[in-house]
Order: structure tokens, then sequence, then C-alpha cells
């Protein structure tokens, strides 16, 4: 029997030689063996220095032993190799025993593969289970040892083996499961993350806590046999209550997270080595701008039949301090405030008023509030009433309809559209009419930093969220110049129309965005059918865009932007400004309001763009009849015995009361 023994022992040698040569010689040479780079992480932090994000194929930075808990290396060898700083790639009693376990129970329930091994398997080989992988496996293993030390072979794996819900690596599994980084897991969230490696789906705490939990509870037992830890150590991480992770990657954070790395090629191309990302996002706003919003939609959303919003906060240079996309990034990562293009309503007017003040007009300038027609359009004010003569500011306060078609037909469509587009609006703008009406297209972000300027004293404010982009290693590759920008509007105009726009929170359609102790502008939008509320207005702080809506475009219940929008912008300018010392709007102090030297009377508008066709115009985007705006956009009543319809015919034909004006009074009108 012993004869044999060592006869079939030399054949079995020779037989499993010949097989290690046969796979072996199917491989690369040795020379030329080396270990994968790690895939690239893009590591994203707010402006204080917190992380928001961590972005790549790994989902995660690297750390070294020394920088992660050590309760994580300790559980992970405990439960997987605790023969680690023994063995030379290979467990052979590790094996056997595993061979013997499972040759009893009659199923696979332990393997026999080292952490060196699995780390083998994973960077080099693929998944599948034959004779040449395994054997490939070893001789890979046998490479590892001879090449690296315990440690980094440790190091290794833990950084790039798979924790489940599209975690690769220790940090980037506590991220996603405890919120926190891997320095900071306590002992029974290093356990937990071990026992994940066994079936990294099944046992994940976002699918089955239970499951999670009770691994855990066994990575714990095996680390008391190890010695890692003492049983008053484990009795205090069994007491502690279970983890709870949520389903999915969560947080108004991630909607800035995606910005960035929509940006990033753009400013730097491939990115092909770790980086760290400074941006301007301020988290605590971040987090109220998020809570707000769902406060919101959680009280009234059903109600008004109002399933989305979104948010935008910008200081005057354009840096964005807070940004969210939607109710809930973990139902829809679409970002509704960057990609969605909607009308902006009435919120698009204060372009239009600038540019009448640019060609002289003033705050004071006198027009009549009367039924104007523009070609086959005929724009009403939102209650269907109409108020005689009015001051521009009185009018931008109230959102007239009549007086923002006037204006643009004196300014001329284009001459807006060219003042937009320099304060910061990028989308095409259709040079008619309507436009004085926002029925246009833009984003939240492109119609929020276009406000800043107001703000500001009249500079361009760039939006912007990526401040500096670092290697690991700290050298800068790009960090941005928006600390120089060009003036785009003359501040006797920014002093004027922040004037006015005091007025629409003060005594207009945003009274519900007053905050108290602060001076606040802005401006209101409602689209067709209310389709879109908005409301963006601005301190000497901060500038804010809101919107609510629907993704479908379905019409809320009568959701005006001086509705739901201006009580959210309230809420988060008022959390957003605790703490702080108020201070008034540039240009709203010890000014005293003009007149026009030489006014356009209401009645002479068509002289004033004489010399247009109705063609110029075309007819307003309205469908059915419905209002624009929250206010009718309607043909007139009867077109067919009008005859020749100027380009702007204003007049009062509805029997309107004439109202006495300020102008009467100075005037002796």
């Amino acid at each position: 029997m012993i004869y044999w023994c060592v006869v079939l022992g030399i054949w079995g040698a020779i037989g499993v030689g010949g097989l290690v040569l046969y796979y072996g010689s199917r491989m690369p040479s040795a020379t030329s063996w080396s270990v994968p780079v790690r895939p690239p992480n893009v590591k994203i932090i707010a402006n204080d220095g917190t992380v928001l994000a961590n972005r790549g194929m790994t989902g995660g930075e690297a750390l070294s032993l020394e920088e992660m808990s050590p309760y994580i290396p300790q559980a992970v060898v405990a439960i997987e190799d605790r023969r680690f700083y023994s063995h030379f790639g290979v467990d052979p009693l590790g094996l056997a025993r595993a061979m013997v376990t499972n040759l009893t129970t009659g199923r696979m329930v332990q393997g026999g593969s080292t952490l060196t091994q699995q780390l083998a398997k994973n960077m080099f080989l693929s998944p599948e289970r034959t004779l040449e992988r395994k054997v490939q496996e070893v001789l890979l293993a046998f490479w590892l040892e001879q090449n690296y030390t315990k440690d980094q072979i440790l190091t290794m794996y833990l950084n790039r083996v798979f924790f489940g819900s599209n975690a690769y690596g220790v940090e980037a599994a506590s991220r996603r499961y405890f919120n926190k980084s891997a320095r900071d897991v306590n002992l029974g969230e290093a356990a937990m993350l071990a026992g994940l490696l066994k079936a990294p789906s099944r046992l994940s705490p976002a699918r089955d806590p239970k499951a999670a939990e009770e691994r855990a509870q066994l990575v714990l037992g095996a680390m008391r046999e190890e010695g890692y830890i003492s049983d008053s150590e484990i009795k205090t991480a069994m007491s502690q209550p279970p983890t709870k992770a949520k389903s999915f990657w969560s947080g108004a954070q991630y909607y800035a997270a995606d910005m960035v790395m929509d940006q990033l090629p753009g400013m730097i191309g491939k990115i092909d080595q770790d980086l760290i990302v400074d941006t301007t996002l301020d988290l605590t706003l971040e987090k109220k701008a998020e809570e707000t919003l769902a406060a919101s939609l959680d009280a009234d959303g059903e109600k008004l039949n109002v399933s989305q919003a979104a948010l935008v906060s910008i200081d005057g240079t354009g840096a964005i301090r807070a940004i969210v996309g939607g109710r809930d990034y973990a139902t829809s990562q679409f970002d509704r405030a960057v990609k969605a293009k909607r009308q902006p309503g009435s919120a698009f007017k204060p372009f239009v008023y600038a540019a009448a003040l640019e060609i002289g007009r003033t705050p004071m300038s006198i027009r009549n509030d009367a039924p104007v027609r523009i070609g086959n359009w005929t724009p009403e004010n939102y209650d269907q009433k109409y108020r005689g003569e009015v001051s521009l500011a009185e009018a931008l306060a109230n959102s007239l309809n009549t007086i923002a078609a006037q204006l643009v037909m004196e300014v001329g469509p284009q001459n807006v559209i060219k003042l937009a587009h320099r304060l910061g609006i990028e989308s095409e703008l259709q040079s008619n009419a309507s436009i004085a009406l926002g029925t246009s297209e833009v984003s939240l972000l492109e119609l929020t930093s276009a406000y800043a300027p107001f703000m500001n004293g009249g500079f361009k404010a760039t939006p912007h969220i990526i401040r500096r982009i670092s290697k690991a290693d700290g050298t800068v590759l790009y960090e941005n110049t928006y600390d120089s920008p060009p003036r785009v509007l003359d501040p006797e105009i920014v002093s004027e129309m922040n004037q006015m726009m005091l007025g629409v929170i003060d005594h207009g359609t945003g009274k519900n965005a007053r905050l108290k102790g602060w001076e606040a502008a802005g401006k209101s939008g409602t689209t067709q059918s209310f389709r879109d509320a908005l409301f963006v207005g601005f301190t000497n702080n901060l500038t804010t865009g809101i919107w609510f809506g629907n993704d479908d475009g379905k019409s809320m219940k009568k959701v005006t932007g001086g509705g739901l929008p201006a009580k959210a912008w309230h809420d988060f300018m008022t959390a957003a400004h605790e703490g702080l010392s108020p201070s008034p709007i540039f240009g709203t102090t010890g000014i005293q309001p003009t007149f026009d030297s030489d006014p356009v009377s209401p009645e002479s508008i068509e002289n004033v763009i004489s010399g247009g066709s109705i063609d110029e115009f075309p007819q307003a985007p309205v469908s059915d009849g419905q209002m624009a705006n929250g206010q009718g956009l309607q043909p007139p009543a009867d077109t067919a015995d009008s005859g020749l319809v100027p380009p702007a015919d204003v007049g009062e034909t509805t029997g309107a009361t004439r109202r006495t004006t300020l102008f009467d009074i100075l005037t002796g009108g």
C-alpha cells in the first residue's frame, strides 16, 4: 500500500506539474506581468473640504492600511484568510479544510482561495470557473507573493474588491453604506463590510439588513478567535443597532457631482489618474435647499398636482453654492436645474425692462395699461383687467403683460435678446414680440445666473461649480479665473432695476418671498396653463432661482410663480441668511426716482416702431387659446373686419376706468 501510494503520488505530481506547465505556457511571459493600474477616482469636495462624492469605476479613492480603520483589515483577514501572513500565496491547510467541509456537507459552502488568489483573479483573470483559470490563478498568486509584501497585497485587495451596489474598495463601500469614510468606520461596520465579501449582492445591508447583520456577527466571532478584539469590544459591537443603508445613492449633492463629471473632460481632457476637485458648493446650503423643496412638495405637491422642483443658488461671482436637480436623486438622476429647458414666463421681464432703461426709459416712465394688439397677438394681463396709465415700476411689480409687450416693441426683440445674452442667457431666443412674456426656453441655471448682475452691480456672473482640479500629489491642473468679470450693465441701470424689483416683493406679485430684515428683489414667472412656476430673486448675498412643475408638462392646479416657488424661495433664503447681518441691495439707498426727459406717450407706440411689418414679429406659440405665463395670449376677437393691424396698437377699448397716477399729480394732468 505504501509502495502504490508513493507511485500514485509521483504520477499525480507529474500530472499536476504537466498541467501547470501546459496552462502556464498559455500565459504571457512572467517578465511582462504587472499589476494593472487601478481605475482613476475623482474625489469631489465641498468648499469646506467635506467629501461630496467619489466618481469613477471604483466609486472611492484608494487608502493605505494606515489610513483606513484598523478594524477593516483585521475583519477581512479573520473571515477570509486567517493564515494570510504565514502562507506563500496558496494555503494547503485552508484548501484541505474547504475540501473536507464541502464533501461532508455535499455542497459548495467554503472556498479555499487565499486573499492573494482572490486578488490575482480580480486583477488578471475572468470569473469563469475552469481548471485553466484555477491554475493560472495559483501561478499569479505565487508571482504576487514574490514581488509584493503582505501589506501591499492586502492594500491592493481592499482597494479593489467588490462590495456590492457598484462599490469597489473599502472607501466606496463605506461611503455607500454608512455615509462616512473608511477611516472612520467602527468595529461593527468593519465586520459588516468584511461579511459582504462572501456574497456582496445578497448580503448587502441595503437589500437585506438582517442577513448582513447575521453575517457581521460571524465576522466578529472570527475576529475574537484570532485575538484581534476582546470580549468587551465584541459585546459593545453586538449591542449596536443594525446598520440601515439606503437602497441607492441619495442626496442632492450628487446632482452637483454629476455636473462636475460632465465638465471635467472639457477642462483637462481624458481622466487617466486620481483627481481631487474642489468645488464652490456649500454643503450646508445644499442640504437646506434639498430640505426646503422636499418640504414644499410633501406639503402641497399632491394637492396642487406638482411632482418636481429644482433650485439654483449662486453668489455674485457666479459660484454655485447650492443646486438641486429634482425631488429625489435616488428616484431620478436627471438634473432639471441644468439640463431641462422651459419657458421662464414673466421671470424674463427684467431683461425687457433693463433693455428699455438702456434706451432712456426710467422706472417712472408712464405707459397705458390697455388692450394691445401686435400682429395677430393680443396679450392680456393675468387678471384680465386694465389699469390705465401706470409707471414702469408699477407695471413690473404687478407683472402687467400689456406694458411688457409695448416695451419689447419700443426696444426691439433683437435688442432684448442681446441684453439677455450679455447678462448670461446662453440658449437661443426667438426674435418675436412674445419674448416679452418669456416664451423662449432657458435652463434654470442660466436664468438665475443672468439675474446675478443685478445683485453684484452690473458684472457678468458666469455660473461655475469647479474651483480647482488637482492631482493626488497636489499638482494643480486647473483653477478658475472668474475673479475679473466684465461689466455688462451700467450701475445706474442696475440701481433702477433693483428699485423696481424690490417693489415686486414689497407690494407686487412676489409678496410671499419677503424676508424679515433683509432687502430682497426678484420676479415671478408662470407659463402656459400653469405648466411651470418660477421665482428668481436675490439679496446682496445670494441669487436664487426655484422652479416647480411636472416632467411630463402636465398643468398644475393654478400654481403661479408668486405662490409655491416664492414661498419656497422665502424658506430657503431665510435659512441661508441665518446669522448674517442684513445689508441693502446694490443701488437701492439714497436714490431718487427720475422721469423721462422726453417720454414716449402711450398713444405713440405705433410711431416708435413705425417701419416694421406684421411679419417681423411672429405670433406667440400658443395653442387652443391657452394663457401663457398664466396670463392670456389670445387672438383678437374679430380680425376679419379690422383691416390692417399696426405692429402694436394700444387703446382702451374695454371701457376700463382711468386712474389718477403719480405722474398726473406731478405734471398737473
